[in-house]
């Protein structure tokens, strides 16, 4: 490779890097193109399968301010680039490495830091943001649907609680004084009724 192309080579893997909202780098050693470009496929648009010499990788990284990948550039490298959702690019990974053992997941980096192998495999075990966003939307409707019940009653139910209140706070004070509210409804005793004319 002329050094003029060393340079760009170096210079577009630095890009990736910086463009990058985690990155994770596999062996591929013994995997046919065909399954290259299965892997690639199966990676989606949001994710870059890119093969590299680690000579060039370790510039870029370096370019890049990438730290800690030197251990894991070993052998045939290819650096997974991931500038969608993480969790469905560790996913593609992990499940087509368990179908093709070729594939070996070495590390990757994420948020300003190194990802060992065993962190990679956790990102992949996550729920994606679209499911949990999913997930959010269906809980925060069923309370949604709940609030819209309990504002829609019927106004019969409130006047039947209202007037259910009301009896119990007339049986808490207790009865009314016997005659109390006699006295608009009854003649006096002691009036003598008026004497019929002849």
């Amino acid at each position: 490779m002329a050094r003029s192309d060393k340079v760009t080579a170096v210079d577009e893997i630095a890009e990736r890097f910086r463009g990058s909202s985690a990155s994770v780098v596999t062996e591929y050693r013994g995997l046919t193109m065909s399954q290259l470009t299965t892997l690639r496929r199966s990676l989606g648009e949001g994710a870059t399968y890119r093969v590299a010499k680690n000579t060039l990788v370790k510039r870029a990284a370096e370019n890049a301010g990438v730290e800690g990948l030197e251990e894991l550039l070993v052998g045939p490298t290819a650096i997974t680039f991931i500038t969608g959702e993480p969790v469905d690019a560790a996913k593609a990974l992990r499940d087509f490495a368990k179908a093709n053992q070729a594939l070996v997941i070495k590390g990757g980096f994420m948020d300003g830091r190194t990802l060992t192998v065993a962190e990679v495999n956790q990102l992949a075990d996550l729920e994606s943001r679209e499911v949990l966003l999913s997930k959010l939307a269906g809980a925060m409707k069923g309370t949604m649907a709940k609030a819209a019940g309990l504002f829609a009653a019927p106004a019969s139910q409130v006047a039947r609680l209202a007037q259910a209140l009301a009896d119990k706070r007339a049986d808490e004070g207790g009865a009314a004084p016997a005659g109390a509210d006699t006295d608009a409804d009854t003649t006096d005793a002691t009036e003598a009724p008026a004497p019929a004319e002849s």
